[in-house]
């Protein structure tokens, strides 16, 4: 279970909302800018091909090491930061209700959507009132984002509180909500709110940002973070081969000494569009398909489009949280037109909330809908969830 010390920590942006703000990010890179001023050199697919060390030559190795100076301060930062809270220089504010976070080490989409609908239908199966709390990332007076919105689709009895004042969220679901237990969504960095149980999820495919912390890599802060958690679950297990998971599986264990460790993967469960209308993910098995995305981790959903079965002809990447425009959609539509073969377009649920169209051009567009299952492991997360029931009852 999770130990917490501290004493009250400044809000500051820079540091407690490191990996999520979108600010923060655009100003290092605007390091690379060819005039020092607001044009950035490249895009987030061109940053993931230099972090990684697939892009190569002259010009991305400079870049390597501009990111690599801008790295030492953050990776200080972050340490500095942590280190309080070990120390109790931070305040820690406890709530009268257990505490669950799920969480990344790395930017990008790790899986936490799955993994926290997975939870709040394990404990609503069990009669637990849950109440999901998130930061709000890219909310604009007081609407929901897209993951609030999609998780309402999802959990239509849970309720979602979005604050960047998350203290203050989890004392209204307790007061007004009658919450007996908070899901702390993508909390492992955000410390002022006491958890009994830190979940940290690592997306196989990508487990360690590039072993570098942001910009260098996509690390949130240093790996030896990993110590805090209570559950590491290594999600996607089945992108990478038995022996490359186990190797996985090992340093995880050697990183973190007696921590809970699981194996989940995203498996296709239908096709949704728009209208709420499904159909079975098998009728388009074998045919081919086109796709796009708005999210952290294309590569994660082009794994999962080929899990089940289908033929992708290609997938267009937008930014994390893309807002689709009608320009947007033109051209996808554009695009997909030039694709005679293609029998439907494709996107996560993420992106169909933000579209709420049937069809794009003359192709039907459906999201893909997904539930996590767990290939090891689970047993043993269940004994940790099994104790807050016990308590709460």
């Amino acid at each position: 279970m999770r130990r917490t010390r501290g004493s009250h920590v400044q809000r500051t942006a820079t540091v407690d909302e490191f990996g999520r703000s979108s600010y923060h990010r655009r100003s290092l890179l605007k390091l690379l800018s060819t005039n020092g001023e607001n044009s950035i050199v490249f895009t987030a697919a061109d940053f993931k091909a230099i972090v990684s060390g697939q892009r190569r030559g002259i010009g991305a190795a400079l870049a390597r090491c501009a990111l690599r100076a801008a790295e030492t301060p953050y990776a200080a930062a972050m340490l500095w930061r942590n280190c309080r809270y070990d120390r109790g220089a931070a305040e820690v504010h406890r709530v009268e209700v257990p505490v669950i976070s799920v969480g990344n080490l790395t930017l990008g989409g790790t899986g936490k959507t799955p993994m926290v609908a997975w939870l709040a239908r394990w404990f609503r199966n069990q009669g637990v009132r849950v109440c999901l709390i998130s930061r709000g990332y890219k909310t604009t007076d007081g609407a929901r984002n897209d993951e609030a919105i999609e998780l309402e689709h999802r959990l239509p009895d849970v309720p979602h509180l979005q604050n960047p004042d998350r203290v203050a969220a989890a004392r209204i679901a307790i007061d007004e909500l009658d919450t007996q237990l908070i899901l702390l969504d993508d909390g492992f960095q955000h410390r002022r709110l006491h958890r009994d149980l830190d979940i940290v999820l690592l997306d196989a495919l990508e487990p360690f940002g590039h072993e570098h912390v942001f910009p260098r890599g996509m690390l949130r802060e240093p790996i030896r973070g990993l110590r805090r958690a209570d559950v590491i679950c290594l999600t996607r297990a089945d992108a990478v081969s038995d022996s490359a998971r186990q190797a996985l599986a090992d340093r995880i264990i050697r990183l973190a000494s007696g921590v809970t460790y699981c194996e989940a993967v995203s498996n296709p469960s239908g096709l949704l569009n728009s209208t709420g209308r499904q159909r079975p993910v098998q009728s388009l098995q074998g045919q081919s398909v086109l796709a796009f995305c708005g999210i952290g981790n294309p590569a994660g959903f082009r794994h999962t489009l080929e899990s089940a079965g289908l033929d992708v002809l290609q997938l267009r990447e937008f930014a994390d949280h893309h807002h689709y425009d009608r320009n947007d959609l033109r051209r996808i539509a554009d695009w997909a037109a030039s694709y005679p073969s293609a029998t439907a377009i494709i996107c996560t649920h993420k992106d169909l909330v933000k579209i709420s169209l049937n069809a794009l051009g003359k192709l039907p567009l459906y999201a893909l809908e997904i539930q996590q299952d767990f290939i090891r492991g689970r047993s043993e997360l269940e004994s940790h969830l099994y104790s807050f029931t016990g308590a709460i009852e």
